[in-house]
């Protein structure tokens, strides 16, 4: 059986690579390949499907997702059988089918598409149109679990690949940089050359083995003396470079998750902790890591809130303040989405700064205030876990300080904002 398994699995490969495409609907070659024996033959499903998708409109799609949900789920009346059968005799032939019957097929389906060579990149692909259907289709949440699910797995840290990217890269990696800059968008190529050819500065990149020539996310960070409070002194042209040697902070000013289909797989964490270490093996007198970050909710929230934006620099500050340690959104989690990355990563609110970024997009998100968020080494531990336990915000005393002086009319409603 085994010889036949392979000699039909050439033929089908042939027939492949002969540009002969299977007619079949999404469906029916979801219900094959999940029921396929042979590896031949189920590759060569795989690739049907695959490519059958990229050339599906949003319909079909949508079509198959809505299949995979309710045609592909778990089978409730065998799996309460096996887990009756379990619960009287706990043999390994009644885990091994409750374990089976456990799991919806999709996620079969989802593991056989991998086998594909480059097929990664478009399940990850998959998942990003996923993602832009469910809010018109809640249905398929089930199915988005299942993707989130394979892919922790796939995408966990020992598979992640830390590679620094300067400005002698590869020009496609360099021109997807440029495309995935999410926080300071990056006008030019001589923008661009500005933030890596420079001694002071670096950028780092998680890859995937799969996918080695699609950054996940990456984090750019200048070397200075101090801790910085503008980002347009940051990466000004005629900003005064200094050597490697003479920098004690590094600064994290820019951290961009780069493909859609990854959404809730974090990567931050590890990113961040790894180009600490590799900047503490590589310059050791650096002792102070700290972000030069946005505040992408403040102004939504001091509009909700009915607040009134000061002019003054100073009230900016402490309204910004305020607003860190303060204003909550679900539970006890921080309103912020950064300062809820920051924060559950073991940073502390260290400084803000009024008129930091300038930018338009700067001024309409957060009236132009920044956020430095410190990475204390010696308190990181204590400080994610009592994030975690009660919500405790770690901040500096300035900060403390600052956020009292808050020109809080309704201090009791904006508290549980």
């Amino acid at each position: 059986m085994s010889v036949m398994a392979d000699l039909l699995g050439t033929l089908f490969e042939r027939r492949y690579r002969a540009g002969a495409p299977d007619p079949r609907a999404l469906p029916e070659l979801s219900r094959a390949l999940v029921e396929a024996r042979a590896e031949g033959p189920g590759g060569e499903l795989a690739r049907a499907l695959l490519d059958r998708y990229a050339a599906a409109e949003r319909d079909e799609r949508l079509a198959w997702f809505t299949f995979l949900a309710e045609e592909m789920d778990l089978d409730t009346a065998a799996l309460t059988d096996a887990l009756a059968t379990y619960a009287e005799d706990s043999d390994p032939e009644a885990y091994r089918r409750l374990a089976a019957l456990s799991e919806p097929p999709r996620q079969e389906l989802a593991r056989r598409l991998n086998q594909v060579p480059g097929a990664t990149a478009q399940l990850v692909a998959m998942r990003a149109d996923l993602l832009s259907m469910i809010p018109d289709a809640p249905g398929l949440q089930r199915v988005d679990l299942d993707f989130r699910h394979l892919f922790k797995s796939w995408f966990n840290r020992g598979f992640l690949v830390l590679r620094p990217i300067t400005w002698e890269s590869p020009a496609h990696i360099l021109e997807k940089i440029i495309a995935y800059e999410a926080v300071h968008e990056i006008h030019s190529w001589d923008d661009l050359r500005r933030r890596l050819e420079p001694a002071d500065r670096r950028c780092f990149a998680f890859f995937h083995p799969s996918m080695p020539d699609e950054p996940l996310i990456f984090v750019e960070v200048a070397l200075t003396t101090a801790v910085p409070g503008s980002i347009q002194a940051l990466l000004s042209e005629d900003r005064a470079q200094i050597d490697p040697g003479q920098a004690t902070t590094a600064t994290f000013y820019s951290i961009s998750n780069c493909q859609d289909g990854l959404a809730g797989i974090s990567f931050g964490n590890f990113l961040i902790k790894q180009v600490v270490r590799d900047l503490q093996r590589d310059l050791p007198q650096i002792t102070r890591f700290v972000t030069l970050s946005p505040i992408p909710g403040l102004c939504a929230w001091t509009a909700e809130t009915g607040l009134d934006w000061p002019d003054d620099g100073a009230a900016q500050a402490a309204l910004a303040a305020h607003y860190l340690l303060k204003a909550k959104g679900r539970g006890t989690a921080p309103r912020d989405p950064v300062a809820r990355f920051h924060l559950g990563n073991g940073a502390l609110v260290h400084a803000v700064h009024s008129g930091a970024d300038t930018s338009d997009n700067g001024r309409r998100q957060s009236g132009g205030v920044m956020v430095n968020y410190l990475y204390d080494l010696d308190r990181i531990a204590e400080n994610h876990a009592r994030f975690h336990d009660d919500g405790t915000i770690a901040a500096s005393r300035d900060m403390v300080s600052l956020a009292k002086r808050a020109p809080m009319p309704r201090l009791e409603q904006t508290e549980t904002t």
